[in-house]
């Protein structure tokens, strides 16, 4: 068992401290806003003070936080994870950020002796409660072979991708991917509900072939319902497209579909949705059809 610092405490971030904590070991757990630890103390883990208090004697540092400039913030400064962790830690970070940002802070890390894997995680709250998260890890091999008990608390799929930032890039296309299928189920839902089709029977006899995902089993409440408590929220699948869109123009493969979908979330969030879940695309559709759920 492992001593854990466990930097972001937030929507996905509490439940796999719980998950590392319930699997023994210990877990010191820190966030930026105070009030969210409750629930990791209650599975016997323990309210860091600082970034300082949550490093300084661990194995493992685990940062789980929105996007690049955050993951920066805890790293660098006097107040850093560089700074006080001890020489042969290995700091995982499960943020989805940039590749570029993974590689610079492998690239610094390495100056002070602490390891860095980039493992980004899909699978949204649910996956994060169930500990069943599939892992993208970018990195040393080795790195991952001594992560591997850590990374097996919080998540059921665990591959090791290639050098650090290929745990971002796989992320990145898996956000592509999530965005895509989460559009077109926006899309068939409409078209079900105005061609008058029974939507819950629909959408289970598609779960049921080849037109099933994921995505479908996951959200299909969530469309059936109106139910847009975020799991994942629009804004950072928005950041997200921001990633992978800018990733591709690097490496020059087109994403026309995907470029459509990049501006459909980036419609929703600046038409006020950004903290809705995203399954919440189904507003966008519904108001190109001339239409909303009270009708």
């Amino acid at each position: 068992m492992s001593t854990i610092g466990f930097l972001g405490l937030g929507i996905m971030g509490s439940p796999m401290a719980v998950n590392l904590a319930k699997a023994g070991h210990a877990v010191l757990g820190w966030n930026r806003s105070p009030g969210k630890a409750d629930a990791l103390v209650a599975a016997g883990g323990r309210e860091a003070t600082s970034v300082a208090d949550a490093v300084r004697d661990a194995d493992v540092v685990i940062t789980m936080v929105p996007a690049s400039p955050q993951v920066e913030a805890l790293a660098y400064g006097p107040d850093g994870i560089l700074a006080h962790a001890r020489p042969g830690t290995l700091l995982i970070d499960m943020s989805s950020i940039t590749p570029q940002t993974s590689i610079a802070l492998a690239a610094n890390a390495a100056e002070k002796g602490v390891h860095v894997l980039d493992a980004p995680v899909s699978g949204g709250e649910a996956g994060a409660i169930e500990g069943v998260l599939s892992i993208m890890v970018g990195g040393e091999r080795a790195d991952f072979d001594a992560a591997r008990p850590v990374l097996e608390a919080v998540g059921k799929t665990l591959v090791h991708c290639g050098p650090h930032g290929s745990g971002q890039t796989v992320k990145a296309a898996n956000q592509l991917i999530v965005a895509v299928n989460l559009q077109a189920i926006a899309e068939a839902v409409v078209f079900l509900e105005k061609s008058g089709v029974d939507l819950a029977a629909a959408l289970d006899v598609l779960g049921g072939g080849l037109a099933g995902s994921t995505v479908l089993a996951r959200k299909k409440d969530n469309f059936l319902q109106r139910a847009y408590a975020p799991g994942f929220k629009l804004e950072l699948h928005h950041k997200d497209m921001g990633i992978v869109t800018d990733a591709a123009r690097t490496v020059g493969a087109p994403l026309p579909v995907g470029a459509t979908a990049a501006q459909l979330i980036a419609s929703a969030v600046a038409r006020g949705d950004g903290a809705l879940d995203h399954s919440a695309l189904l507003r966008g559709v519904e108001l190109l059809s001339g239409y909303g759920p009270e009708q």
